[in-house]
């Protein structure tokens, strides 16, 4: 039973995660069909991070009020409504309406599962749970492409979406059956100010950050909704402080596992989040692959994330979080900045391995780090803290991709050649050295730092 919910939550996890990224390989496909551009498409994307920042807030309140295993599935019933109407769209304003209500389902999905996770598995087994949760989050982005790619090719678009109703059907009767209750419910009035503006906070952010990165729109409307946003942010914060029981709780930050794992993680997430779509571009870009082709070499890393899950509980029991956790950040970011400069072409088993490499010490970081997250934190404030993590998230990822197309643009300004290699040796070695910061405060920790999750200094006792 202790593997039941992890993996259940992981199979939601994975359609949800592969779910965003395998559209991107189908954008032209899709764009021809229904009569627009693939550049106006990608409104679609920028539609779908959208409605997950607007609504993420609101699951914390939703599962404390409702029950977690209820809102997780009626999340996954959501999701597989906007999947079929994906699936139907036959314009521009369609989909992009259709992407919207995927997105409002795939809010709920990630935070809310990992409130029923963490309430229903003991500290000392999270370590082991978080790495299920950890592969089909870090494989989703890696199998999307080609996936994609295949599906698009061989039989249609529509299928990509409509592949989500199955497997949306299985995952809502697994959750009722083996998905525990989740105890009592908080009868908390909604926090409507504190909503709307969390809602015009992030959505502000990543609409300027998408925008910014996926130019559908003019520059401008990014700037405006990120000026938007981070002044929304603002009040905000104001407002969460002064009111009872707000929708987002800048208090739970006074946990400090909670608050070292959130903020500096931020940064790490930064490469992390670029690397979708840094590096396949490189490769096809820079060494001229077919985007196929650099879809299986990236296909490394989700092989290993997947073989992490296999060690990650001896590994942090063995050496603990506050050696394991710096290790990882600095050999990701080490060998993130590496990619640059292996030639695929003439090398192309020596990238394989060293992007197999990566996703091994991605996924060992965040398999911790989400353990190390809430191990001291109470059960009534899970919700929240999921809640809060998500948001973060998907942030951090939107200004990671943001920031790796900035990087690209600053290059071009000493050449008038387009994108060449030397612009995507640049952008990673930044990204990976902004990352690399993030390893300080985790090494500084206390050897006894989560030993309750990790089980680290027990064993031998």
């Amino acid at each position: 039973m202790s593997r039941i919910v992890p993996l259940i939550l992981a199979v939601a996890f994975f359609m949800e995660m592969m779910d965003s990224s395998i559209i991107a390989t189908a954008l032209p496909a899709i764009a021809k069909d229904i009569g627009t551009e693939p550049v106006a498409l990608k409104l679609a994307l920028t539609s779908y991070l959208v409605a997950l920042a607007i609504f993420i807030p609101l699951s914390g309140w939703l599962a404390d009020r409702f029950g977690a295993r209820n809102v997780f599935r009626w999340a996954i019933g959501v999701f597989m409504l906007g999947s079929l109407a994906c699936a139907f769209a036959d314009s521009l304003q369609s989909f992009v309406f259709s992407r919207f209500l995927q997105g409002m389902g795939g809010s709920m999905m990630m935070p809310v599962g990992r409130v029923l996770m963490i309430r229903s598995t003991p500290k000392s087994e999270l370590v082991s749970a978080m790495a299920w949760l950890t592969v089909p989050a870090l494989m989703g982005p890696m199998v999307g492409p080609p996936v994609g790619g295949f599906i698009t090719t061989f039989f249609s678009w529509h299928w990509i979406f409509i592949i989500n109703l199955p497997i949306g059907i299985a995952g809502i009767l697994l959750a009722g059956i083996y998905l525990p209750r989740s105890g009592k419910r908080r009868r908390t009035r909604l926090d409507v100010k504190g909503f709307v503006l969390a809602g015009m906070a992030f959505s502000g952010m990543v609409f300027g950050l998408s925008v910014i990165s996926l130019p559908a729109l003019p520059p401008l409307y990014g700037l405006a909704g990120l000026a938007g946003g981070l002044l929304s942010g603002a009040l905000l914060f104001r407002h969460a402080r002064r009111v009872h029981n707000p929708i987002l709780d800048p208090r739970i930050f006074s946990d400090e596992n909670f608050a070292r794992t959130n903020i500096w993680s931020f940064l790490f997430r930064l490469a992390v989040g670029a690397f979708p779509f840094l590096v396949p571009l490189m490769l096809q870009v820079g060494y001229g692959l077919s985007p196929f082709r650099s879809g299986m070499i990236t296909f490394a890393s989700a092989l290993g994330a997947l073989l992490m899950k296999f060690l990650a509980s001896r590994t942090y029991a063995r050496f603990g979080f506050n050696r394991v956790l710096p290790l990882a950040i600095l050999l990701t970011s080490a060998l993130m900045a590496s990619y640059g400069f292996i030639d695929p072409v003439r090398f192309p088993l020596v990238l394989v391995g060293l992007i197999f490499l990566g996703g091994i010490a991605r996924s060992m970081y965040f398999t911790g780090n989400n353990a190390l997250m809430f191990s001291s934190l109470a059960d009534a404030d899970t919700a929240q803290g999921s809640a809060i993590a998500a948001v973060g998230t998907q942030i951090s990822i939107a200004l990671g991709v943001a920031m790796a197309g900035s990087l690209l643009e600053i290059s071009q300004l000493f050449h008038e050649r387009g994108l060449v290699l030397a612009d995507f040796r640049m952008a990673l070695v930044v990204l990976a050295a902004i990352s690399a910061f993030a390893a300080i405060p985790y090494a500084r920790m206390s050897g006894a730092a989560g030993a309750n999750v990790s089980g680290h200094g027990q064993r031998n006792r």
